[in-house]
């Protein structure tokens, strides 16, 4: 049974990507795809309840023991990560059948659905890989397949960003494979399981530079400042679906790697200041930028960057407590921002412009879309009740426990940048869901209203807008009914997230399951 939980979502997705080529109908094609990611999130629930209920679990796929073999485990934090993931690449793909991502190239090979499967894939290959050099394949297969989502049927403008997007990641890329073989030349394994205890006994010089080679090449990906020039350039030009994917999942897996190597190969004690002044530095570069913006895309893109900040908060505080708050901020985090960025997708097809100053010269969208927005906004400004105020609570919580100047730093730039996350929602607020009044008393009429920008999917899908608004719109509501849950169930997750800390910081049963009782 263990074995079958951890082959499915690797490699369900993978081999259904082949199938989607084979030149079938599209509706059997779209619907391969839903059925394939329903089956992964309905595994993923039930490793995780297993991960929970008996501890980490692993498959040597081929019978091949590591470190030879390539080991899959899932313990709580991959599990759950992988649950939420699944969640939100199913209700992303749903919104892109209704907005017609699907049907976009008019002639063969019809790559959205494959390309999709294959991003699916890599995110299920990251959580659950048991050794570095399969993370670093995880990362190829999420970048290759990125890369065709970005650039579908793409213009001068998209394809430029592409090509931004494919440098940082090719550059990314290179410096992984150069310190897997370094780790691989200094400790003779890229077993996960073996590394902490071969790389502790490295000269501190040596094992020091390693760790700072990691935390670049993962904060590349992550878009940690200075690090985060390619993103806001990048996903604001994508389909809105797949901005949406790209936002609420390729950063997170990231972070996630961050968790899991620094916590595992790395161990620590007291605050990390490095990574406390690169939280810092995302949080209000990231803030700022946001405030500057007055492209929506561009916005939510540069909250994504301020964000990140709040992630490497409890890591570096690298405690129990930060590294719980941590992992409650990525699931809040995941869900809240794949709601935003579809919701914002909605608008700017009911507006015609991703412009704010535009927006205020349209009729508000609607009830329905202003509380689609609104939730999942107050969220990631941290209002309570809502998920974002939880997470929050508990980064505010660890910070103050742990004491220090880094640690107050930390927690003083959060509350300041939730006020500034605040402002910069209402922003959007006022220009996408209020009617602004001219003036009379100008004498002077409004400027034109902005014509909507040409279409990216086919005229024989745009006739079918009714039915595609009203999948979109259930997608959308179900990435924020998902926040809500996390809200109403952050008793339990923060207890399941206290665990998964614990495991992180004792991995002890981790490396058990992997190796058995003695390091080979």
């Amino acid at each position: 049974m263990t074995a079958f939980l951890l082959a499915v979502p690797v490699l369900l997705p993978a081999l259904s990507a082949g199938v989607t080529l084979l030149g079938l109908p599209r509706s059997v094609v779209r619907t391969l795809s839903i059925v394939v990611l329903t089956g992964v999130l309905a595994d993923a629930a039930a490793l995780f309840v297993r991960a929970d209920a008996h501890g980490p679990q692993a498959l040597n796929v081929g019978d091949w023991s590591a470190p030879l073999g390539i080991t899959l485990v899932a313990d709580r934090l991959s599990a759950l990560l992988l649950t939420v993931s699944a969640l939100v690449a199913l209700a992303v793909l749903l919104f892109a059948v209704g907005e017609g991502a699907a049907e976009r190239l008019q002639g063969p090979p019809r790559v959205f659905h494959p390309a999709y499967l294959l991003l699916v894939t890599g995110v299920s290959l990251a959580f659950l890989t048991g050794d570095l050099f399969n993370l670093f394949v995880a990362f190829e297969v999420m970048l290759a397949a990125s890369y065709v989502l970005i650039t579908l049927d793409a213009d001068e403008g998209r394809t430029r960003s592409g090509m931004t997007y494919v440098i940082a990641g090719l550059t990314s890329s290179l410096l992984f494979i150069t310190l897997v073989a370094l780790v691989y030349a200094a400790t003779g394994t890229v077993t996960l399981a073996q590394l902490g205890p071969r790389l502790a006994e490295l000269p501190d010089g040596l094992r020091g530079a390693l760790a700072l080679l990691l935390l670049v090449v993962l904060g590349v990906k992550a878009a940690i400042v200075p690090l985060h020039l390619w993103l806001p350039d990048s996903y604001p030009t994508a389909p809105a679906p797949i901005t949406a994917v790209f936002a609420a999942l390729l950063t997170k897996v990231a972070v996630y790697a961050l968790l899991r190597t620094q916590t595992l190969l790395f161990p620590r004690t007291g605050v990390w200041t490095l990574l406390a002044c690169a939280a810092i530095a995302a949080m209000v570069v990231g803030i700022l930028g946001a405030l500057a913006q007055d492209d929506i895309n561009r916005l939510l893109s540069f909250t994504l960057v301020s964000h990140i900040g709040f992630m490497l908060f409890g890591l570096a505080l690298f405690d129990a407590r930060g590294l719980s708050g941590t992992i409650l901020y990525v699931v809040h985090h995941i869900a809240v921002q794949a709601a935003l960025f579809l919701t914002a997708a909605l608008v700017v097809r009911r507006a015609g412009t991703a412009a704010l100053r535009h927006m205020a010269r349209w009729p508000p969208p609607g009830a329905w879309a202003a509380a689609l927005f609104a939730l999942p906004a107050l969220s990631l400004a941290g209002v309570p009740p809502f998920s974002g105020f939880v997470a929050k609570l508990a980064l505010l919580r660890a910070g103050t426990a742990q004491g220090g100047p880094a640690a107050y730093a930390l927690a003083g730039t959060a509350l300041l940048t939730s006020l500034l996350t605040l402002y910069a929602m209402t922003r959007v607020w006022t220009s996408a869901f209020m009617k602004q009044q001219s003036d009379p008393s100008h004498g002077e009429a409004d400027p034109p209203k902005p014509s909507p920008p040409a279409s990216p999917w086919p005229r024989e899908h745009r006739r079918r807008t009714g039915r595609g608004t009203g999948l979109m719109t259930a997608a959308a509501a179900g990435m924020t009914a998902t926040g809500l849950v996390i809200a109403a169930c952050a008793g339990p997750l923060s207890m399941v997230s206290e665990r998964a800390a614990h495991d992180l910081l004792d991995p002890q049963a981790y490396r058990s399951v992997v190796l058995g009782e003695e390091d080979h």
